[in-house]
């Protein structure tokens, strides 16, 4: 992935309150960068939004970037929290990466972010 997808955003239509934003990505795929086979995996963000949101068409560009490019779980899910966090500066924000068992093996990933 050397460009990366612009995600856009949308103004938080009550930034007066403290509520949850939880999205699911069920069909998510990235490559092994080990093996070149393709992982399978669910990816939740959930967040508190500040004064953005995320615009969902934008987000699914996003993930699908990560389709054919060799990552492992943890440096992926990490930098889907740094590009998000960077993008909408939420209050706080919470990356699960649940991927589907491999020879017997499953591995899922949680990064969380706070505001200062």
């Amino acid at each position: 992935m050397s460009e990366k997808v612009k995600l856009e955003l949308f103004e938080n239509p009550a930034p007066q309150r403290d509520y949850t934003i939880t999205t699911k990505v069920p069909e998510f795929t990235s490559v092994c960068p080990k093996t070149g086979q393709p992982d399978f995996g669910t990816i939740i963000i959930e967040y508190c939004p500040d004064k953005l949101c995320i615009e969902l068409k934008s987000l699914k560009y996003y993930m699908q970037s990560f389709r054919n490019k060799g990552i492992f779980y943890e440096a992926l899910t990490n930098e889907m929290l740094d590009d998000l966090v960077d993008a909408c500066k939420p209050r706080w924000m919470k990356i699960t990466s649940e991927f589907t068992p491999r020879g017997g093996i499953s591995t899922d990933v949680t990064v969380i972010y706070t505001k200062d």
